[in-house]
């Protein structure tokens, strides 16, 4: 397992062990860790959003209305929401 020393201010270090103190983590190294894994979930989160962005861009204008877009998009979802049910 690899190791890490870094520097902070006082202020972060307090916030650090307050919330170990408070039992929100057992220690600062687990703290550290669900921050690492929160930043990488974002990031993909991010990078999922990107794509989806580029597709839906790339896909071009729509020559429906607000209206038809918003139909359709709700058909399919409760259409999903019925085969969950029934699944």
């Amino acid at each position: 397992m690899a190791k890490f020393s870094i520097s902070m201010t006082d202020r972060m270090a307090a916030t650090v062990q307050a919330r170990v103190e408070a039992g929100d983590y057992n220690n600062v190294s687990e703290y550290f860790r669900d921050l690492i894994r929160r930043d990488a979930e974002k990031r993909e989160a991010e990078d999922r959003l990107r794509v989806i962005f580029d597709e839906a861009e790339a896909s071009g204008v729509s020559d429906k209305s607000f209206d038809e877009i918003w139909d359709e998009a709700e058909a399919n979802y409760l259409k999903q929401q019925d085969v969950k049910r029934h699944a």
